[in-house]
Protein backbone atom coordinates (compact mmCIF):
# COMPACT_ATOMS: atom_id res chain seq x y z
CA UNK A 1 0.00 0.00 0.00
CA UNK A 2 1.41 3.43 -0.95
CA UNK A 3 1.80 6.36 1.41
CA UNK A 4 -1.57 8.17 1.51
CA UNK A 5 0.07 11.53 2.25
CA UNK A 6 1.97 11.50 -1.07
CA UNK A 7 5.09 12.82 0.68
CA UNK A 8 7.37 12.44 -2.32
CA UNK A 9 11.11 12.15 -2.22
CA UNK A 10 13.90 14.29 -0.93
CA UNK A 11 13.90 16.37 -4.13
CA UNK A 12 10.36 17.62 -3.52
CA UNK A 13 11.29 18.52 0.08
CA UNK A 14 14.28 20.55 -1.16
CA UNK A 15 12.09 22.34 -3.70
CA UNK A 16 9.55 23.16 -0.96
CA UNK A 17 12.28 24.56 1.32
CA UNK A 18 13.69 26.60 -1.56
CA UNK A 19 10.26 28.10 -2.25
CA UNK A 20 9.73 28.94 1.41
CA UNK A 21 13.18 30.57 1.60
CA UNK A 22 12.48 32.52 -1.61
CA UNK A 23 9.23 33.92 -0.24
CA UNK A 24 10.88 34.73 3.08
CA UNK A 25 13.75 36.49 1.29
CA UNK A 26 11.49 38.71 -0.82
CA UNK A 27 9.07 39.54 2.00
CA UNK A 28 11.48 40.02 4.91
CA UNK A 29 15.18 40.14 4.08
CA UNK A 30 15.14 42.33 0.96
CA UNK A 31 13.01 45.15 2.47
CA UNK A 32 15.16 45.13 5.63
CA UNK A 33 18.34 45.51 3.57
CA UNK A 34 16.79 48.38 1.62
CA UNK A 35 15.76 50.14 4.83
CA UNK A 36 19.24 49.65 6.32
CA UNK A 37 20.91 51.20 3.25
CA UNK A 38 18.51 54.15 3.43
CA UNK A 39 19.37 54.74 7.12
CA UNK A 40 23.12 54.48 6.44
CA UNK A 41 22.78 57.08 3.66
CA UNK A 42 20.84 59.40 5.98
CA UNK A 43 23.46 59.04 8.73
CA UNK A 44 26.28 59.63 6.25
CA UNK A 45 24.66 62.87 5.10
CA UNK A 46 24.38 64.41 8.59
CA UNK A 47 26.13 67.74 9.04
CA UNK A 48 26.48 70.49 11.61
CA UNK A 49 23.23 72.37 12.16
CA UNK A 50 20.88 69.53 11.16
CA UNK A 51 17.94 68.99 13.49
CA UNK A 52 17.44 65.34 14.40
CA UNK A 53 15.62 63.04 16.78
CA UNK A 54 17.33 60.09 18.48
CA UNK A 55 15.91 56.61 18.84
CA UNK A 56 15.33 57.49 22.51
CA UNK A 57 13.13 60.45 21.53
CA UNK A 58 15.60 63.27 22.24
CA UNK A 59 15.35 66.22 19.86
CA UNK A 60 18.43 68.30 19.17
CA UNK A 61 20.70 70.08 16.74
CA UNK A 62 24.01 68.61 15.62
CA UNK A 63 26.90 70.67 16.99
CA UNK A 64 29.81 68.48 15.85
CA UNK A 65 30.12 65.46 13.55
CA UNK A 66 32.90 63.01 14.36
CA UNK A 67 33.92 59.60 12.98
CA UNK A 68 31.51 57.45 15.04
CA UNK A 69 29.75 59.98 17.26
CA UNK A 70 27.86 63.26 17.19
CA UNK A 71 27.74 66.12 19.67
CA UNK A 72 24.05 66.94 19.95
CA UNK A 73 22.90 70.27 21.37
CA UNK A 74 19.63 69.63 23.19
CA UNK A 75 19.26 73.00 24.95
CA UNK A 76 21.13 76.28 25.21
CA UNK A 77 23.83 75.00 27.58
CA UNK A 78 23.46 71.23 27.22
CA UNK A 79 25.27 69.02 24.74
CA UNK A 80 25.42 65.23 24.70
CA UNK A 81 27.64 62.85 22.77
CA UNK A 82 25.79 60.02 21.04
CA UNK A 83 26.66 57.38 18.46
CA UNK A 84 25.55 58.03 14.91
CA UNK A 85 23.48 54.84 14.95
CA UNK A 86 21.30 56.34 17.70
CA UNK A 87 19.86 58.86 15.24
CA UNK A 88 16.32 57.92 14.29
CA UNK A 89 15.88 60.56 11.63
CA UNK A 90 15.77 64.23 10.71
CA UNK A 91 13.25 66.66 12.13
CA UNK A 92 10.99 68.49 9.69
CA UNK A 93 10.51 72.24 9.55
CA UNK A 94 7.40 71.97 11.75
CA UNK A 95 9.42 70.38 14.58
CA UNK A 96 7.98 66.91 14.08
CA UNK A 97 10.09 63.95 12.99
CA UNK A 98 9.98 63.51 9.24
CA UNK A 99 9.47 60.10 7.67
CA UNK A 100 10.95 57.32 9.83
CA UNK A 101 13.97 55.51 8.48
Amino acid sequence: MENAAGGGGPLSMMVMFALIFGVFYFLVIMPAKKQQKKKEAMIGALKKGDKVVTSGGIFGTIATVEEQTLLLKISENTKIRITKSAISGPVGTDGAPSEPV
